[in-house]
């Protein structure tokens, strides 16, 4: 899997293996940081990257010039595989935890600009994720959440207003700012 943009443009890194694995698509990561590009000023932003999984997304804001990213992967095997392609790329100032997303999230204190959820389908984590997003207060004012879901996948929006929605196939990415 290669990096779509920025300094580390075209960089390959390493994916778990496993039929659980569905990293995000490369047409569909440019398209995301298009949006993004658009909504959020990536140098004065931390991005966290939760369900990091191969850490694709988180990569890519760190190619693209975000202060911070954090990555929260909970697969042991997983997160070391997301260690590996992290020293293998040079970036040694990212966070990366090997703990269960929730649990983390619960725990936070740091504010972040963007919030990149992707947990695995059908385990009915996203509503649970976003009220805790609003409970600790983990969103910058001017943030973003970005959900990437199935199409059918019904989740609860309350305190938060869509920016925007975009379909790729089965999977639709859902882009959120919480309500004043």
């Amino acid at each position: 899997m290669q990096i779509t943009g920025g300094y580390l443009k075209s960089r390959k890194i390493i994916s778990p293996k496993g039929e659980n694995v569905r990293p995000t698509l490369s047409k569909t990561r440019e398209s995301v940081f298009n949006v993004l590009m658009n909504l959020v000023d990536f140098e004065e932003h931390s991005f966290l990257d939760l369900f990091a999984g191969s850490g694709i997304m988180g990569f890519e804001a760190i190619s693209r010039g975000f202060a911070d990213v954090v990555f929260v992967e909970k697969d042991r095997a997983t997160f070391n595989l997301l260690k590996d392609n992290l020293k293998k790329l040079g970036i040694d100032s990212s966070k990366i935890y090997c703990a269960d997303s929730v649990r983390t999230l619960k725990t936070m204190s740091q504010k972040f600009g963007v919030i990149y959820i992707d947990p695995p389908y059908r385990a009915n984590l996203y509503n649970q994720v976003l009220d805790i997003i609003k409970t600790q207060q983990i969103l910058v004012s001017d943030g973003i959440i970005v959900l990437e879901h199935l199409r059918d996948e019904r989740i609860q929006m309350s305190g938060f207003v869509p920016v925007k929605q975009k379909n790729y196939s089965d999977k639709m990415i859902t882009y959120l700012r919480m309500v004043d």
